[in-house]
Order: structure tokens, then sequence, then C-alpha cells
């Protein structure tokens, strides 16, 4: 091989690695309890099949379906030439022109370049014109009102056939009323889970340290299964002692 294709070859590498860098998401530091979450949403979404197929995550605050969400787009997204992430679609549309902005957002994610609307209709008239024959991955980050859902993905027909398109939400009425193929109603971490999730965050590793064993089980009954709950607490703890432990 000559020093022009060996400087190619790493000219190639570096622009493949930039890229994969800049697609995927961070998910969490401790990701306990996702393969199985990630292999169960796989299943409903059904890569593959030549169908526009949209997949509700439903749940409470902090149960983890934006963690499920991300892990979800990292595996996947390799599989469609154009995807988005619309994170805080519910804080975002709070905003003067949100919905405008979301738009903006699909559309420069999925078209490769910035793209500006003048209003909501106008943005929904140009995602159906430009994504209707696009295989496209979306995911609608904590969305809340059926509006957000109109402005961005409206009608499976915007999208190219194969296309998937995930949202997570806390209102499974919400779900129903755009005609989702499959709701997954993410529960909580089982005991084992919440042990090992909880450890990480106040030890450092998975396993417990013998003198915090029956406190750590305490918490773990009040955090109910609940990841954000657990590392929360986990990290308040992390470093301090049986007195500290005890007050807390």
């Amino acid at each position: 091989m000559g020093r022009y294709e060996a400087m190619l070859i790493k000219k190639i590498v570096e622009v493949i690695l930039n890229h994969l860098n800049n697609t995927y998401l961070n998910v969490a530091i401790y990701p306990v309890g996702i393969e199985y979450r990630v292999q169960y949403m796989n299943e409903l979404l059904s890569v593959g099949v030549n169908d526009v197929r949209i997949i509700g995550i439903c749940a409470m605050g902090g149960m983890g379906k934006t963690t499920i969400a991300k892990a979800v787009f990292n595996q996947l997204f390799f599989n469609f030439e154009d995807k988005s992430f619309l994170a805080n679609v519910r804080e975002i549309s709070k905003q003067p022109n949100g919905q405008v902005h979301l738009q903006e957002q699909l559309l420069s994610h999925i078209l490769k370049r910035k793209i500006k609307v003048d209003n909501i209709d106008r943005g929904i008239n140009v995602i159906k014109e430009r994504l209707c024959n696009r295989r496209v991955l979306v995911i609608l980050d904590d969305v809340d009102r059926l509006e957000q859902l109109i402005a961005i993905a409206g009608k499976r027909d915007w999208f190219g056939l194969g296309s998937r398109i995930i949202i997570t939400t806390r209102d499974e009425h919400l779900l129903k009323k755009i005609g989702v193929d499959n709701i997954y109603m993410l529960n909580g971490l089982d005991c084992d889970e919440s042990l090992e999730l909880f450890s990480w965050h106040a030890f450092g590793n998975r396993h417990r340290i013998e003198n915090y064993i029956e406190f750590s089980k305490d918490i773990i009954g009040y955090c109910k299964g609940l990841p954000l709950a657990l590392e929360v607490l986990g990290s308040f703890l992390f470093d301090r002692s049986v007195p500290e432990w005890k007050s807390a």
C-alpha cells in the first residue's frame, strides 16, 4: 500500500468515527436493566418490515423512558439513512415558536442542512413533502400534548415505508388518540436491578458494603424501582459515614 492510499484510508476512518461520535447519544453512566428492555422495544419496532410503525413508551417521570429511547436509537440508527432524536419536546414547546423550532430541528436532522419554516402549517407541509419518501428513525421525547404530535408526526404517510417513530410520554391516552401500533408500559426496576443501580451510585461498584446492607434495603424499598430516585439518593449518600446514612 502506498503512502497516498494509507493517508486516504486514515482520512476515511476519521470521517466515519467523527460521524458516529456525533450520532451516538449518551445513555446512562450505569446502564442497569436496559438491555432486555431495549430488546423488547426492538421486537415491537420490527425494523426491516416495510411499513411505518409508531411505538409509544409510557411511564411516570423518572422511570427511564428517555434512557430506553436513547439506547434504542444508538442500537438502530445505522439501519436508517436519516434519523432524528428530538429531546425535551414538552419544554421546547413552551417557548415562543417552540413547535416551529421542533419542526426545523426534525427537518434539519433528516435533510442534513439548516431548514427554516415560517409557521406550524408551513412546517407540516414541508415535512410531508420532504420526508414522505424517506425511511427515517424519529424519536419524540417527553411529549405531553396532542398538538405537538400533530405538528411533527401527524400521520404515518408523512414518512417513507420502513420508517419508525418512537414517542415517550407520561400520557397513555395521548398515545391512544394518535393511534400508535403498540405501547410499552415501562415498569420500574426489580429488587436486584434496584440494588445494583443504587450500589453503583452509592459505593462506586455493583456490590453493597457490609455496614450499609440494611440501609440499602430500606432505601430500595422506599424508591419502589424508580431509577431516578435510586440515582439521586445513591449519589447523595456516596462516601458518607454510617451516622450520615442514619440521618438521611
